[in-house]
Order: structure tokens, then sequence, then C-alpha cells
């Protein structure tokens, strides 16, 4: 059986192709990086451990990170019964020629176009050729191969045991890994003790999110007249990710909304407006606990680029103190463009005469997902969080939110033991998650009964090539390790995926507080983590 691709995803294919083909050279530059490593360490651990690390890593990163890299992966769903991407698989079946991911050449005939020097090449007495497409997730209810071995629990354990106790990762740390594939799990140390979770907060309001609302669902901005009154509305769907740039991409477009706005007004012969702003979708503060802050812009419903000064996508950028206004000013300003006089008039909510003159709507919420997971973005963490309370009855404000994560958890069976939410995106320091609740919320994405949660693993960052792991694992796995980081100050975290060995996949969760030196214990994280991917013990 096959999962059925979500619409958003199938339109995506030719962009994934562009972008992949743009990746390759990046994927040339991190394979010269890493081979004088594999070496190295084929050199000190003798074959039996070189061959699966330069296996694992030529099938990983050929296939990842071509079909990852430059942002690919907010394009690269869905998923197949066997629970490898298919956008991966045909990128992969278009670059084969004369074997496997172009691996199948005769020893000392290489091919000039090709990265030749990506461990595991053939040549005289290396290492078998890679095979075309390794899934990215295999033996997903039970389409594995059942002759494969199972992971060795006690193996994991005796690797991982003196990374997490590792002193870069603080006073207190918890980790768990369970093998999705049989549900079993290899390892656990403090693993149902509630931590400080940080950014990795935003799985659990991925998976609330997309349990509530579904992955089709967008967020819709309106321009409504009010009849008979010349009182034109800009009502606010709670989409962060609506923008009044040139170049929208596929994201909602503030110019297109107003364009059609002043079509409709020309048509009624109606060519000066008193403009409002409707925010009533959301409720309660807007500034999150921790203030004014370059990581997050003030919560409303009505806001467009996040209400971020200046020409930055995502990360820490100062903020406009109020995003609505922000809008409605740059909303009458288009107006104006248009040939229809807009004098910004302030708040106001719509009434239920108003009609509707012009529409745009987010993307799917399968990619704000994934847009929220790859750049860890906390403006679309905390729209998710509201939006999954409005749609479940809640109240839309912080509280209103957290509380709905937690119901939507409690609807999913998650073992929400410890788990205290305070908003969607872990900037709340009073935020507690345990490394059970994060493996169990990774592998109910992964549940081939649940193809609707896929976003939350095709979101994640791709070690050495996308979103927050773009620089980091640039000399370990890159392209193998698929991980949502998390830091606040004396906090590190990180949670997320690899294949192991053998064809499992692996969940992890690494979670470590009272941390001193950031840089050391993210070293420390991904050094666990790559120990995961690369060890024979699994």
């Amino acid at each position: 059986m096959v999962v059925p691709e979500l619409r958003a995803w199938r339109a995506a294919r030719p962009r994934l192709a562009r972008l992949a083909r743009a990746a390759r050279p990046r994927l040339v530059r991190a394979a010269r990086a890493v081979k004088p490593r594999v070496a190295r360490l084929a050199g000190a651990a003798g074959t039996r451990l070189a061959e699966p690390r330069t296996w694992q890593y030529t099938a990983g990163a050929a296939t990842a990170g071509l079909a990852l890299a430059a942002g690919a992966v907010t394009a690269a769903g869905p998923w197949d019964s066997s629970g490898q991407r298919t956008a991966e698989r045909d990128r992969a079946v278009a670059l084969e020629r004369a074997g496997g991911a172009d691996h199948g050449r005769r020893s000392g005939m290489p091919d000039p176009s090709d990265a030749s020097d990506v461990p595991g090449s053939v040549s005289g007495g290396g290492a078998k050729p890679a095979p075309s497409a390794v899934p990215v997730l295999v033996g997903l209810g039970g389409s594995g191969d059942p002759a494969r071995p199972a992971s060795d629990a006690s193996a994991v354990a005796a690797a991982l045991d003196p990374l997490v106790r590792d002193a870069a990762l603080g006073s207190r740390r918890a980790a768990a890994v369970v093998d999705v594939t049989t549900g079993e799990r290899l390892y656990g140390q403090s693993a149902g003790d509630p931590h400080v979770p940080a950014s990795t907060t935003k799985i659990a309001t991925a998976v609330a999110a997309l349990s509530a609302l579904g992955p089709d669902h967008r967020l819709t901005t309106r321009a409504a007249l009010e009849p008979g009154t010349g009182k034109l509305v800009l009502i606010g769907g709670g989409d962060p990710t609506l923008t009044a740039r040139k170049d929208a991409g596929n994201l909602a477009s503030l110019r297109t909304l107003a364009a059609d706005t002043a079509t409709a007004l020309t048509r009624r012969h109606v060519t000066e407006v008193t403009l409002s702003y409707d925010t009533s979708l959301y409720a309660g503060a807007l500034l999150h606990p921790i203030g004014v802050n370059d990581n997050l812009a003030p919560v409303s419903a009505l806001m467009a680029d996040e209400g971020r000064i200046g020409d930055s996508t995502s990360g820490p950028a100062p903020r406009v103190a109020d995003p609505a206004a922000e809008a409605a000013r740059a909303f009458a300003d288009l107006l104006s463009g248009h040939g229809v006089r807009a004098t910004v008039a302030g708040t106001a909510e719509a009434t239920g005469r108003a009609e509707t003159l012009a529409t745009v709507s987010s993307p799917p919420l399968s990619s704000l997902v994934e847009r929220m997971l790859t750049n860890s973005d906390n403006d679309i963490a905390e729209a998710l969080a509201r939006q999954t309370a409005a749609a479940t009855g809640g109240r839309p404000d912080f509280a209103g939110g957290a509380a709905a994560i937690t119901a939507q958890l409690k609807k999913l069976d998650l073992p929400l033991t410890g788990a205290d939410f305070h908003d969607g995106s872990g900037l709340d320091r009073a935020d507690r998650l345990t490394a059970d609740l994060l493996t169990a919320l990774l592998a109910k994405a992964a549940d081939p009964a649940g193809p609707g949660l896929r976003p939350v693993l095709t979101g994640l960052p791709v070690a050495g090539f996308t979103g927050t792991l773009t620089s980091r694992y640039t000399d370990g796995a890159a392209g193998l390790v698929r991980a949502k980081t998390g830091t606040l100050t004396g906090v590190n975290t990180l949670a997320g995926t690899v294949v192991a060995r053998n064809g499992h996949l692996l969940a992890f969760a690494f979670l470590a507080e009272d941390t001193t030196a950031p840089q050391a214990a993210q070293r420390a994280l991904d050094h666990a983590a790559t120990t995961l991917a690369t060890c024979t013990c699994a």
C-alpha cells in the first residue's frame, strides 16, 4: 500500500528537482571535507567499522543531501509504504547511470561530473557500491526486511553512556533512544524526568497542530467591505508568513490582496475607504512572557513578514511593536498604488454583514510545520499553538494554546507524565518535556497509519545541509542525522531520527540543563547522535 500524497507536495516535485541539482556542488564540498575523517576512522577502527560508516555516509549523504540541501526539505514529501521519501527516490533514479547512484563503474573510469571523492566510490579494494536510493525510513509497518537483526540495546547503552555523561552536558541530562521499527526502547537515562526542552517543544506543537487541523489546512487573510459605510476591514487569519515583499514565492502576498481588493472596489466605483484591521481571531497578551525579544514578534492574528525590521526571513531580528498596525499601513499604501485612497482608522472587528472582497491563503499547514521546524521559527510556532486552540474550542492565547497542545497529545495517547506546556515555541523556561515524550512524538509521526503527521519528520533540519543544522556535523554524520535543536542559556537539547545500519529507524532525544559552554554542549550532543547513526551497535 502506498501512503497517499499530500496535494501540496505533488506540486512541489519540479521545484525539488531544481533545488536538488543546485545542491549537488554543496554535497561534493561536504564529501571532500569528511573524506579525511573517514580515512582516519578507518585506520583506527579497522575494516569492520570503516565499511558501515562509509556505506552509511555515501548512501545517506548522496540521497538525503542532494534531495534536501538548500531548503528542499520543505518540498520533499511524501512517503511511500516502505517509508522512503518518494521525491528522494525519484531524484536518485534520475541520477542513476551505470550503477547505484553513479557508483557502479569499473575502477579507473570516473565520471568527471560525479562527486568521485565521496567515500564509498568504487575503486580497487574499496567499499561496495552504495544503493541508488537508500530509504530514509525503512521497516515501518512491517515493510522492512524481517531477516535483518534487531538493534542491540546493551551495545547502544555501552556506546552512549560515556557520551551522555560528558561534563559539557551540565549537571542534569536525560536521553532516550527508541527503535521505531520495532517499538523497543534501546536506551534511557532519566528518560521520564521533566526537563526544559527549549525549541524541541516545537515537535509537540507540530504534532498537535497537524492532528487538530490536518496537513492541508490553510490560514486565510481577508479584506471585507462593510456595506454602505465605505469602511474596509483587513481581517487577520493568523498567518505569520503573510508577506508584503515583491517576491512572495509560495507565501500569501499582501500585494496580491491589495491588488484584488482594489479591483473589487473599483468595480463598485469606490475610490476612497477608511481602513480598519481585525485581529479578533486571537486573544490575550501580544507579548510572550520573555518580553520584547528579537526571537519573536508580538503574537498577532495580523502581521506581515513576522513584523521583521529589515530584509531577514529567519532567525533573530528586531520587530515592530505593533505588527497588525504596521501590516494595515502597508496595505493602505498598496491600495493607494492601485488608485484607492485608504485612511487607516485603527482596530475594529468586522461585522457579520461585511462582504469579503478578496482573500489570500498561506501554504498548507504541512509546509508551515516544515518551515517552523527547519528554521526553528518561533512566530510560526506560537501561531500554530493558537490555531490549535481556536480549532478545538479553546481560548487562543498563550495559556489556551498550551492547553490545546496538551489535550491533542493526550488524544494521541502520548506519555504526558511530567510534561508542562506554557507556549508553543519553547522560549518559556517554564516548559517541561521528557525524553520519553519527545521520542514518542517522533515515533507517532513515523506511524504509517498517520501520514498526516509526516511533516514533523520531513521538517527536521538535516545535519550539514538545512536549517539550524546547516553548520553542524560538517565532519561527522552529514546527511544522516535529522533533528530539532533547542538552545536557551544553560539549556541544550536535540531530538530527531537516524537510520541505523540494520535499516531500522531510530528516534532519539537528548536534553541537557545547567550547561556552561553552549558550543561544547552542542558538540557533545552531535557526537552522541553521530555515534548512534554510525556505530555497529544498532
